[in-house]
């Protein structure tokens, strides 16, 4: 003999399925919504770098670099790694320390003379070399 379900019994227990796969997920995301909160600030930071900054971040780092295209890849880490350590606004003023370290005459003498400066720019070479040794780039 063949058991028919009637329709409201059936049209419950898919209810009560679909709900508890909806539970199931919720569930599952809990520990990745917690992770994405805990590194929050991080990801706010790599946001606050404008797209024409990383487009002359990563054309200025192929450059350097004989314009290779796998560098395309490297150099985009690059700024990527950047951009978590420092906010954009410093990187904006430690780069231009690091920069115009060499200029010569009078002008050069702010940027190269005061502490300040020299610790900026020292600030941003280490940054530079995290960032390398991150993204393999040598």
């Amino acid at each position: 003999m063949k058991c028919v379900m009637k329709p409201a019994l059936q049209s419950i227990l898919h209810h009560r399925s679909r709900l508890a796969r909806g539970l199931l997920f919720v569930a599952s995301a809990v520990p990745l919504i917690v992770a994405h909160a805990a590194t929050g600030d991080a990801a706010a930071r790599v946001s606050d770098f404008p797209t024409t900054a990383r487009v002359e971040f990563v054309l200025e780092c192929m450059k350097n670099h004989a314009g290779k295209y796998e560098y395309l890849y490297k150099c985009s880490c690059a700024v990527d790694q950047t951009a978590m350590q420092v906010k954009y606004d410093d990187f904006v003023e430690i780069s231009t320390a690091l920069r115009h370290q060499t200029l010569g005459g009078e002008r050069g003498a702010e940027f190269r003379d005061p502490e300040v400066v020299k610790q900026m720019a020292k600030r941003y070479k280490k940054i530079e070399e995290e960032s390398a040794d991150a993204c393999f780039i040598r």
